[in-house]
């Protein structure tokens, strides 16, 4: 009895290291891939059985039990991260896992422009083809609503940056980022701000700075234009800014602004209403926010383009005038 008893103990043990042996093996061996990169998801709430069976269905050439049984040994069977990943060829079972325990994920970007509407915006996380398109078919108010966001209107609450995000993620991920950084960069704006400003509140401030941002073709002319603007409303006088106008057109817009355009009246026509429009009109860009909060000290009160993206100033009408004959003259020619 005892002998046999010594046997089972002696094939039990050769059996545990053959299993060893051939985990070991899985372990390292480069696993074969249906194509490399592969591109693959793990589904939120999986447990490791489902992870495994995700991997298998991804391409990955391997026993699921294999897979299970290397995660528990290895103490990451519950250390495994959802998100969308990407490996290259010759990765092992062992690298594999790591990866999924450290929640390496393959990411993906969306470049959001100074410059752009709500509804431009919207177009871009709609065609982008590595976001969960979770807005789809929501209006401008539902996903605010969605966001938590206590605004009537979208524009200009979202800030201009390059996003990174993992694959797979919610177009409203995004969008909530963007707003948590226009509201942490206005509000910092806001505090640095000059003195004797014509704004009540930071809101005000956006929306000059969603005009600056417009109306600049050069960057180092945006201070020089939002002093203009607040010139401006200082003296009462109407903004007559075309951009505004061209919002108010929205879809309607065909790329030519024309007389009876301006002679509209509606809530963004500058040229018949005093004072700023009743929200921004673009998204503005960090620079444009600066300019409209802490713009120089000048006495200009109009500008015309030169034609070459930068901006001609002009303190009265009569020089205004003569700059506008004189570069309109030379675009014309």
């Amino acid at each position: 009895m005892k002998r046999l008893f010594s046997r089972l103990v002696v094939l039990a043990l050769i059996g545990l290291a053959c299993l060893a042996g051939a985990l070991a093996w899985f372990a390292y061996r480069p696993l074969a891939l249906r194509q490399a990169p592969l591109d693959f998801t793990v589904e939120p709430g999986s447990s490791m059985k489902q992870v495994a069976r995700q991997l298998v269905d991804a391409g990955f050439d391997m026993p699921p039990l294999a897979i299970v049984t290397l995660a528990r040994i290895t103490r990451q069977a519950n250390a495994i991260k959802a998100g969308s990943y990407e490996v290259e060829a010759g990765v092992t079972p062992l690298q594999l896992l790591n990866k999924l325990s450290r929640g390496d994920v393959s990411q993906a970007e969306l470049p959001v422009i100074e410059g752009w509407n709500f509804r431009q915006l919207r177009a871009a996380l709609d065609r982008h083809p590595d976001l969960r398109h979770d807005t789809a078919g929501l209006s401008d108010a539902q996903i605010l609503e969605r966001l938590d966001v206590d605004a009537r209107h979208p524009e200009g609450l979202f800030f201009p940056d390059t996003y990174l995000f993992a694959r797979r993620s919610s177009d409203l991920d995004v969008l909530r980022r963007a707003h948590a950084n226009q509201q942490k960069m206005l509000e910092r704006e806001w505090q640095r701000r000059a003195d004797g400003l014509p704004y009540k509140t930071p809101y005000e401030a956006l929306i000059m700075a969603s005009i600056v941002e417009k109306e600049t073709g050069q960057a180092a002319d945006r201070p020089m234009v939002a002093s203009v603007f607040i010139n401006r409303l200082r003296a009462g006088m109407l903004l007559q800014t075309d951009p505004t106008v061209i919002y108010g057109l929205g879809a309607d817009f065909d790329g030519n602004l024309r007389k009876r355009d301006l002679l509209a009246d509606t809530p963004y026509n500058t040229y018949t209403r005093t004072g700023l429009p009743p929200t921004p009109i673009a998204m503005p860009g960090t620079a444009a926010l600066r300019a409209a909060l802490n713009p120089p000290a000048t006495d200009y009160l109009y500008f015309v383009a030169r034609g070459d993206g930068s901006s001609e100033f002009s303190r009265n009408l009569d020089e205004h005038n003569r700059a506008v004959a004189r570069y309109i003259r030379k675009r014309s020619q």
